[in-house]
């Protein structure tokens, strides 16, 4: 059965490109919003999962790959899409939750992870065994990087379902999910840097007897000058990536993965598409957007209780995180008004892993019933959240807020 995402690198190399969104989050509302967009576009909703947040030892999520594939099969049948309109894809799938371990320990976890994810029928496959493990450098010769991620795919191979899973290759240079430092510029990938990457994974698949699997590699992860901080973005310059783009007329079947687009505007996200980085990642840009629809309720609901807000979830919510700083604490720094911003308003959205704890749960869904039985009037809401026309239902608001983003991306890959 030919793989639905064949078609992006087919419509680029015929000069007609078109990109698409890959949601990573676990949140409910999060993937709620992606399937109900997808339902109304009638096109496949992209959907993934990191291997530190899901893995055969339960990831940050507490999930196994089947776990989260019955967990977005569920929400789907809430919303009413077929499984077969849903993509499920693995993100930077390698030895990076036990690279403190050896490296043969940590990649025969790899090993059973990936079997996992191709069992639980993820069909989209980010090989990344990029970092080095205990003993070994930060960052591995490439030869060594495209022999483990070969091996990888050995066993995805053997483990698959009935769709022949497709394959993403290579690793991007700035940390996954947004940079710790000021940004200024950065370096774009080289042609020369694609091409190597590319002949090392042919060369590894071939001697590994995978020919077959790798003409199912049809993206390669790069840098094409694109990131966000705590509080600034590089936006996407296309004359910068021009070069890089061009090395894609040597690579037939082929485009650019593009990670860490959130909070690009439109147009840079339209120009990605067009210039080739047809695969546009998101996360915390999502649960960003989340997190202020819920705090500017939160206001709301003290409004219509007669007095000025008064931030009780955003104070509920500084307590869980303070309580326990192993998300948040190595990754933001200053004194303690900057870590109190950087908690709640930086665009690396640490606090996206936080909403699952049951306190957090609680403090939600106390708001949430603070604005039971409230006709909210528009002015009010309009004060403290962004709005659409006609509606006023706090998690229909909660859903449209994470759709303003994802109808930014969809618009951008079908221009």
């Amino acid at each position: 059965m030919t793989h639905p995402l064949h078609g992006i690198p087919a419509a680029f190399h015929a000069g007609a490109p078109i990109g698409i969104t890959s949601v990573c989050s676990a949140h409910p509302i999060v993937i709620e919003a992606a399937l109900r967009l997808a339902k109304t576009t009638r096109r496949p909703a992209l959907i993934e999962a990191t291997c530190n947040q899901v893995n055969q030892d339960g990831g940050y999520t507490g999930m196994t790959p089947a776990d989260f594939c019955g967990f977005v099969e569920g929400i789907a049948r809430k919303v009413g899409v077929a499984n077969d309109q849903i993509i499920l894809g693995g993100d930077h799938l390698g030895p990076n939750p036990w690279k403190d371990l050896p490296a043969e320990e940590a990649m025969q976890k790899s090993e059973v992870m990936i079997a996992g994810f191709a069992e639980a029928g993820f069909t989209k496959l980010h090989l990344d065994t990029s970092m080095g493990c205990a003993g070994e450098p930060v960052a591995l010769p490439d030869t060594t990087t495209a022999d483990r991620a070969a091996r990888l795919a050995v066993v995805a191979e053997r483990h698959k379902g009935a769709v022949d899973p497709v394959y993403i290759v290579g690793t991007e240079v700035p940390v996954p999910g947004g940079a710790l430092e000021d940004l200024d510029e950065l370096a774009v990938t080289t042609p020369d840097a694609v091409a190597q990457t590319y002949s090392v994974h042919r060369d590894a698949f071939s001697a590994a007897g995978l020919d077959d699997a790798f003409s199912r590699v049809i993206g390669l992860v790069v840098q094409p000058g694109v990131e966000f901080g705590h509080t600034d973005v590089i936006h996407f310059e296309p004359a910068k990536a021009q070069e890089l783009s061009a090395c894609l007329s040597d690579m037939p079947g082929l485009v650019f993965e593009a990670h860490s687009t959130d909070y690009q505007t439109e147009a840079g996200l339209a120009a990605l598409v067009q210039n080739g980085f047809a695969i546009l990642k998101v996360g915390p840009w999502l649960t960003f957007a989340l997190r202020e629809a819920l705090y500017g309720l939160d206001a709301v609901a003290d409004v219509l209780e007669g007095h000025p807000p008064r931030g009780r979830l955003m104070a509920a919510m500084d307590e869980i995180m303070r309580a326990d700083p192993g998300n948040w604490a190595k990754y933001y720094e200053g004194d303690e008004a900057a870590l109190w911003l950087q908690r709640h308003f930086s665009y690396s959205d640490r606090i996206r892993y936080y909403w699952p704890a049951s306190k957090a749960e609680a403090a939600v869904a106390g708001m949430l019933g603070r604005l039971e039985g409230h006709d909210i009037p528009v002015p009010v809401l309009s004060q403290y959240v962004q709005t659409v026309a006609g509606v006023t239902d706090p998690t229909e608001i909660l859903v449209a807020a994470v759709q303003n983003i994802l109808c930014r991306y969809e618009r951008a890959c079908r221009r």
